[in-house]
């Protein structure tokens, strides 16, 4: 995909009875006005169920409730800078929400890999954040030497083998790829001022379902028991797409 850059956000809520009113101001509100803007290309947001408790696994297992991301177009800087301000705004304007309890695990900008669409979709990868799905799996592995030797060949399997068989999983509709560019910081949100990470040293696998992601997952699993990879994974999880009103 020509589009150069995407944002990645990983939120938890502690109190579950603020579900409905988070969802209601990013369905209705934070996420509209972000996709009206020229720079963004697309976006789309995920929920993680207590459902798929145990379907899960990874250090940031149990972690997340919600994901997030957003496709910059070109000029990125440009592209960033109008959604940053479309981020102060909202918070001058009190349509944050601040809402106490928010813990945001991850909030980071990713350059896109690679796409991947399964024949039977009958679309290029291009078209796959457009195309409607009942959820993802998401992967995310993290790696000690992300240039390393390891990680090149982690990234070498899973571009030739892994991808492929998971694509002959039933309900998988295709994938993308995504590597670790720089964290965000904006603001109107508390940042600690810890390191930032070597660029490329978290990937992000997304698969687009066609079906039931808590039903996919064991298939998913079994593949990818058979390509074991060099580095950690730090979350393994179904996410579903979220509709408005009858998920809140």
């Amino acid at each position: 995909m020509s589009l150069p850059l995407a944002f990645f956000s990983f939120v938890r809520l502690d109190d579950r009875s603020q579900h409905a009113e988070y969802n209601r101001w990013h369905q209705l509100d934070h996420r509209p006005e972000n996709l009206a803007l020229p720079g963004v290309a697309g976006g789309d947001r995920w929920e993680v169920r207590p459902t798929g408790d145990g379907l899960a696994t990874g250090s940031l297992a149990g972690a997340v409730d919600f994901v997030a991301m957003y496709w910059f177009r070109d000029p990125v800087d440009e592209s960033v800078a109008a959604w940053d301000a479309l981020g102060e705004a909202s918070f001058q304007w009190g349509r944050g929400p601040l809402l106490p309890g928010i813990q945001r695990p991850l909030l980071a900008f990713f350059r896109p890999v690679k796409g991947y669409a399964a024949p039977r979709a009958l679309v290029s990868p291009d078209v796959l954040p457009y195309r409607p799905n009942r959820g993802l799996h998401l992967t995310a592995t993290r790696f000690a030497e992300p240039h390393g030797h390891k990680a090149h060949e982690a990234h070498r399997r899973e571009d030739r083998e892994l991808i492929p068989a998971l694509l002959d999983v039933d309900g998988v509709a295709g994938a993308w790829t995504f590597s670790y560019s720089h964290p965000q910081r904006h603001s109107s949100l508390p940042f600690d001022e810890s390191p930032a990470d070597e660029p490329g040293s978290l990937r992000l696998r997304l698969l687009y379902l066609e079906d039931d992601p808590d039903l996919v997952t064991p298939a998913l699993r079994a593949v990818e028991e058979r390509f074991p990879g060099a580095g950690e994974v730090v979350l393994s999880t179904p996410v579903h797409t979220i509709i408005p009103w009858q998920d809140w």
